[in-house]
């Protein structure tokens, strides 16, 4: 990984979201649900969930990263975790902020194999070393990505796996 950052802003963001939306409906892909990975993905599931139209919105807790390029051996599922039942049939994308080794999508896709009609990834973006190739990327990078929603550190420490 190089040391140089990559810094998306708000607004980027915005670019962002509206972009990636795009990608998936040029596609004609028609999801019925959006199933967000928890943290980052809860603002691009939201993005997503507007310009796309999409109300039912699901979230999936998922700890992995707890520093800079720190992480623990495998991600963990949060709970409380979705009931697959509520997945069943439906055709699924899932949205998160980054794939960087590809082990929070593949959890997450993996959790719906079998149940759902059709599943797919949206992310902002998409490392090289990645194991899970998303269907829809808006940027590749191999740099650390500086967020916009956690750049700035805590104003408290919360409960969770992660510590200081």
């Amino acid at each position: 990984m190089s040391d140089e950052r990559e810094t998306l802003t708000y607004e980027g963001f915005g670019r962002a979201g509206r972009e990636l939306a795009q990608q998936v409906a040029d596609s004609g892909y028609e999801p019925d649900i959006i199933l967000s990975i928890a943290r980052g993905g809860l603002f691009v599931a939201g993005a997503l969930g507007y310009a796309l139209d999409i109300k039912n919105v699901f979230l999936m807790n998922v700890e992995f990263y707890t520093g800079v390029d720190e992480r623990l051996d495998l991600p963990v599922v949060l709970p409380p975790t979705p009931d697959v039942v509520d997945l069943t049939g439906a055709r699924v994308l899932i949205a998160d902020d980054v794939a960087d080794t590809g082990a929070t999508l593949k959890l997450v896709r993996d959790f719906c194999a079998g149940a759902v009609a059709e599943v797919r990834c949206a992310v902002i973006y998409e490392k090289p070393r990645t194991s899970v190739l998303s269907e829809y990327v808006w940027k590749r990078t191999d740099r650390w990505i500086n967020f916009p929603w956690s750049t700035q550190p805590p104003v408290r420490r919360g409960p969770g796996l992660s510590t200081p």
